[in-house]
């Protein structure tokens, strides 16, 4: 009888006689975006649904991993064995990988991600790998850049994983960093979300300990290199930055909104693939500038984290090749701030805030970053306040503002005096173009609908702030496309050549089209919504679904804003537009902003 047994076992496909199993090589990692190779074999009757479970920490429940790729990935996956290759990033805790058997009559269209596909089902799990971690897992990472209120500093923000004493060393050679200031700690918990994901087991991941470093008394447009860590934890690789100069002629700036991250793994969210040629093109540009200074701007949406705590770990060790080299700034979005309780929630506003930002209310983009100025608003709930709301700085031959759309701008708030304020002061010998930048747009032939409230309520109280001081560009996210409108007052352009005494109007362009692939349609003609007939009204000058970037190069006599597509790296669209100090009235007077756009 055993032989017989015996016999019949042999019998059988060798596929079903050996044991599934599942290995991740190498079993530490120096780095964040290090690969790891994982191999399966001995899968059983594999089944194009089989798939590949992505664990950290590696005590995770089955249904809490946080990515997946199914089998039939690996060209060989009809075998039973297979291999991928997965570039990992630094949770500060080690990885392990699971291998589960799914089939089609378990598929629960009830459990799907924001696509409304269903997400794989756990109930048989055929093997798990080995821990892969990383040599230095507290050591520093995710590190960026950013103005302080002060021209000569600079400011790095990095993670660790204990937050163990750690250090900024700097120097003007590379050999010789001869400086060495501390950096303040600071850290959000799962008890500071405010609703799940966020504060779920599901989202929630150890965020880290956030490091928040200082560099002083920077000379003027130079190169310094540095790096930041400790002798107990590890050194990150030597960086270098070029410094702030107010004196320069030349501003250059790299602008965009809604990027999001690429992950090479599916997860409850589709995450933004595209965002990855928008980071590639950008630091071909940078490289290119040698050592001009620049900056980053991504006005809102970030990293579309929306509760998953580990899509920002992805999100900042995406930007690093960047935001260690420029500074990096930002404003906030609805998809990082938007929950019910919001403190600032008008009754006109219904539809227009959610629960988009997945729980997290303001918090890690609170923390993770700080900008210049102080702006802070109470979350209501005991957890950190909100900031990096509303602020402005001088780069160069541009003055910039950054404001807040997802909280109070409406006349009499801070944020509105803040604006007003900070307009009316700018000094155009100085800064003779003023760039204002916000989440959702102020203008957009998109048919947005549920934001038409807002719309209304910026169009009141706020443009006429923008018109009164002669603000050159207003730049907006939000909408996922590139839109180009002529200056703007009411929805009219403006005849430049009888308004410009009376302070102009500013030239509003949507740029949200760095990453994020939803696009809603175009608005249709009132006569005929039902037609797919989009007309492009006359104040719109170029529109396009392109992903892609915008830069400003922008001289005392001049400030061009190209739109740089994504497919090709190449430019799109472009207006230029001259400044105050380039002509003159018969009266001696100045005439400002003069654009002349490629139609």
């Amino acid at each position: 009888m055993a032989f017989l047994l015996l016999l019949l076992l042999s019998s059988l496909p060798s596929s079903l006689s050996s044991h599934p199993s599942v290995s991740a090589t190498p079993k530490l990692l120096t780095k964040s975006n290090n690969t790891v190779h994982i191999e399966w074999s001995g899968v059983p009757s594999p089944s194009p649904l089989d798939w590949l479970g992505i664990y950290s920490p590696p005590d995770s429940p089955d249904d809490h991993f946080i990515g997946y790729l199914f089998l039939n990935s690996s060209p060989s996956w009809p075998s039973g064995a297979g291999a991928i290759h997965l570039p990992l990033s630094n949770l500060r805790s080690n990885y392990s990988f699971r291998i589960f058997r799914w089939t089609a009559d378990e598929v629960n269209y009830r459990h799907h991600d924001h696509d409304h596909n269903p997400l794989p089902g756990t109930r048989h799990r055929l093997a798990v790998s080995g821990e892969v971690g990383f040599e230095r897992a507290a050591g520093p990472d995710q590190i960026h850049l950013s103005f302080t209120d002060a021209e000569d500093e600079m400011r790095v923000m990095f993670v660790s994983g204990d937050g163990v004493e750690s250090f900024v060393r700097y120097g003007l050679e590379e050999g010789r960093l001869d400086r060495l200031v501390g950096s303040e700690v600071r850290r959000y918990e799962r008890k500071d979300m405010c609703d799940s994901p966020a504060n779920s087991s599901l989202g929630w991941r150890d965020p880290g300990f956030i490091h928040d470093g200082v560099m002083k008394n920077l000379k003027k447009g130079k190169k310094y290199y540095y790096k930041v860590g400790s002798d107990a934890r590890g050194w990150s690789d030597i960086r270098s930055f070029i410094s702030r100069d107010s004196g320069s002629n030349e501003t250059i700036a790299f602008l965009f909104g809604d990027m999001g991250t690429y992950t090479p793994y599916a997860t409850f969210y589709r995450v933004q693939e595209e965002s990855k040629s928008t980071v590639k093109w950008i630091l071909r540009d940078i490289e290119a500038l040698g050592d001009k200074p620049a900056f980053v701007s991504h006005i809102g949406d970030i990293s579309y984290a929306r509760g998953f705590s580990w899509i920002w770990d992805e999100f900042f060790n995406q930007i690093e090749p960047i935001a260690s080299r420029v500074p990096y700034h930002v404003c906030i979005g609805n998809h990082e701030y938007d929950w019910p309780l919001q403190p600032w929630r008008p009754g006109w506003s219904y539809g227009a805030y959610g629960t988009d930002g997945g729980g997290e209310c303001g918090v890690p983009y609170s923390l993770k970053f700080k900008m210049p100025g102080n702006s802070s608003l109470p979350t209501g709930t005991g957890a950190p306040h909100t900031q990096n709301l509303y602020y402005s700085f001088d780069a160069g031959v541009v003055h910039f503002l950054y404001i807040s759309t997802e909280t109070n701008f409406l006349k009499g708030s801070d944020q509105y005096n803040f604006i007003k304020a900070d307009l009316e002061s700018v000094d155009r010998n100085k800064t003779p173009f003023v760039v204002v930048q916000g989440h959702r747009p102020m203008y957009t032939t998109s048919n947005e609908v549920r934001d038409a409230p807002m719309r209304e309520r910026m169009l009141e109280h706020l443009e006429p702030l923008l018109v009164q001081n002669n603000v050159t560009l207003a730049l907006w996210g939000h909408v996922h496309r590139y839109e180009r409108f002529c200056p703007l007052k009411n929805f009219s352009c403006v005849d430049t050549a009888s308004e410009l005494k009376a302070g102009g109007a500013p030239v509003h362009v949507v740029i949200g089209m760095a990453g994020q692939d939803w696009q809603s349609i175009w608005e249709p003609r009132s006569t005929h919504p039902d037609l797919p007939i989009f007309p492009q009204p006359e104040r719109s000058m170029y529109r396009g679904g392109e992903f892609g970037y915008t830069r400003i190069v922008a001289t005392r006599e001049k400030l061009t804003l190209t739109y740089i597509g994504n497919h090709d790296g190449q430019m799109h669209d472009m207006v230029e537009i001259q400044s105050c100090h380039t002509f003159q009235d018969n009266g001696g007077g100045m005439q400002c902003s003069v654009p002349h756009g490629l139609q």
